[in-house]
């Protein structure tokens, strides 16, 4: 159980480690200053754009949660729901293994509100299925658009290929919309039952998930010079890749991960460039949200201490 405990926070610590050594390589050569002058040269509303775009994502982040309650058909107050789920990603997203981190913090909240342990794994496993389905969805919608977004990482050559794996990766998403249709049986493990969501909600699942996944990566597009920028949709691309690298590899806040992803995949653009813009999208959607959401953890906390005991 010790060693199952600190096995992924070994493995994040590890990525963040191979990719911080990696990072430094592409480094030489940029200053701080080459960096400071970056982030000054965005203009000031690119700025409010890219924070506009943070705040896009993060209520579409709080429809993940909405629509998990609404498939275990939960009532609970639409603050509560909201100011829950952007504490979780706020805080998962910054310690890394949002799977696990974030059910820890859900069970604590909604446990209050009379969740009990299986709901709340349900509402868990919903959340994070409407992230996969959005990242396959929007990735195969990608690569069908940008066929040259894989030869950015790769001299293999996946030009040829980009459109028919785009087409292979929206499969299981028409497929999981034509089981809704179908109204298919639970699925049962031992006690565990998983209710086929219905048609309404997988539509909001379709809708909540990519629109998070388009603000996220708006916010390194808007802070990025339109000098030399391939476009909004390559930046996408770019973004997916790194994002889901960062979430496999459990590195915390994907620290050196997105880094060596996004200068791999803009190396066309300057690297202190890329690195300013990068440095906004953690400043909009990692550090900020991780100083509101520990004010709410504590706000939250004095709440429940306050409360007499029954």
């Amino acid at each position: 159980m010790n060693l199952r405990r600190y096995f992924w926070p070994a493995v994040g610590l590890a990525a963040v480690a191979f990719s911080v050594w990696l990072l430094l390589d592409e480094l030489r050569g940029i200053s701080l200053d080459d960096l400071w002058d970056s982030l000054v040269a965005i203009p000031l509303h690119r700025w409010a754009l890219s924070m506009l775009s943070s705040v896009v994502a993060y209520a579409a982040l709080a429809g993940y949660d909405h629509i998990a309650l609404l498939h275990l058909g939960k009532r609970i107050s639409w603050l509560f729901v909201t100011l829950c789920s952007f504490t979780t990603y706020a805080l998962s997203h910054n310690i890394g293994g949002s799977v696990f981190s974030g059910a820890v913090i859900r069970y604590r909240a909604y446990g209050t509100k009379g969740l009990t342990g299986h709901e709340v794994g349900i509402l868990v496993a919903i959340c994070w299925f409407t992230f996969v389905l959005s990242s396959v969805l929007v990735g195969g919608v990608v690569l069908i658009l940008v066929p040259g977004l894989l030869d950015r990482f790769t001299s293999i050559g996946f030009h040829s290929f980009s459109g028919a794996t785009g087409l292979i990766l929206l499969v299981p998403v028409a497929a999981y919309i034509f089981g809704s249709w179908l109204h298919l049986r639970p699925l049962k493990i031992g006690s565990f039952q998983l209710h086929y969501p219905r048609l309404p909600i997988v539509a909001r699942q379709l809708i909540t998930g990519p629109l998070e996944l388009l603000a996220a990566a708006a916010i390194i597009y808007f802070a990025l010079p339109e000098a030399e920028n391939p476009g909004y949709l390559v930046v996408l691309g770019v973004f997916l890749v790194s994002f889901s690298i960062a979430q496999i590899s459990h590195a915390p806040g994907g620290l050196g991960v997105l880094e060596v992803v996004f200068l791999a995949g803009l190396s066309e653009m300057d690297p202190a460039e890329v690195l300013a813009a990068l440095l906004v999208f953690r400043l909009f959607y990692l550090i900020v949200p991780l100083i509101i959401g520990l004010v709410v953890v504590l706000l939250f906390e004095r709440s429940q201490f306050d409360r007499p005991s029954s």
